[in-house]
């Protein structure tokens, strides 16, 4: 019988393969979509069929805990999708990235005084190699700026290093404060909690037209709702309950280099030795976390 640790790790593996492949989604949605407003019609359209699925099981649509039901949703889900789209009016996409998957340092840091997981070295040394392998994996696409430029960039520093915290704090808030409730109605109260700010941003700033979108966009509409949500949110937060925090905060540094690899397959982008040491440095340290 495989392992409720051995289930976790798989999970965390599926939820770093649904993430990943949102990068060369998102690329390609650019080109159709509104960046706000396909958050939330994908979250709508997930919505929809976890709700399916949820009244096909029997399964209760009311939640009880709604206390903590809205902060694990502003923590998980709107920092991803209000706050992450900021950052790139002033960073670009690969610096945001560096910035977003320090993620799994905050959560370690953050379940040690509210958790009591106390990290050992192998836990350590593993977040080391896969930061490491983080940052060289997108080394490449930097560029050195001004200093000038570089202040005017603090805005979005902060407004991605205030994602990577929240959603740290998230996975700790979701394992010590757990919501009483199914996994598939808990996540589609998650995406409608959660992507309510994003609305609002949506329908500020954004004009949508639904006669330019083609069978592109389409498609990523498609895989944004039901893998990139739907798929991606399940696995995460079943991984949260079988796995110590750090552990499965670990699994998101596979998300960059899934979202690399992914982005050379489809879309052509150059793929090298560099991309290849980073995935080893990577697998390895999450391999390495995994045992302490």
């Amino acid at each position: 019988m495989i392992s409720a640790r051995s289930q976790g790790y798989a999970l965390v593996l599926v939820t770093a393969f649904a993430w990943g492949g949102n990068w060369p989604v998102m690329k390609l949605l650019m080109l159709d979509w509104p960046p706000f407003a396909f958050r939330v019609l994908s979250a709508a359209c997930s919505v929809t069929v976890l709700s399916a699925v949820a009244l096909a099981q029997g399964e209760s649509l009311l939640p009880r805990q709604w206390g903590r039901l809205g902060i694990s949703a502003l923590l998980n889900v709107t920092s991803w999708g209000a706050l992450a789209p900021l950052s790139i009016f002033w960073l670009e996409a690969s610096e945001a990235a560096i910035i977003a998957y320090t993620m799994p340092v905050w959560a370690t840091m953050l379940a040690w005084p509210f958790l009591g997981e106390r990290p050992g070295w192998q836990r350590l040394a593993g977040l080391g190699m896969g930061l490491a392998g983080v940052t060289l994996l997108m080394a490449g696409q930097l560029a050195v700026a001004p200093a000038a430029e570089l202040v005017g960039k603090l805005p979005g520093v902060a407004a991605i290093l205030g994602t990577a915290i929240c959603f740290a704090g998230g996975v700790v808030f979701t394992k010590r404060f757990p919501v009483a409730m199914a996994p598939v109605p808990l996540v589609a109260w998650q995406l409608i909690i959660g992507m309510a700010p994003v609305l609002v941003i949506s329908l500020a700033f954004e004009h949508l037209s639904f006669g330019g979108v083609t069978v592109r966009g389409w498609l990523c509409l498609a895989y944004g709702s039901l893998a990139g949500q739907v798929l991606a949110y399940l696995a995460w937060f079943r991984a949260i309950k079988l796995l110590p925090a750090g552990n499965a905060a670990l699994g998101a540094l596979l998300v960059p280099v899934v979202g690399v690899v992914s982005s050379g397959l489809l879309l052509g982008e150059p793929l090298g030795v560099r991309h290849a040491m980073a995935l080893v440095l990577t697998l390895g340290g999450v391999a390495l976390a995994s045992r302490g």
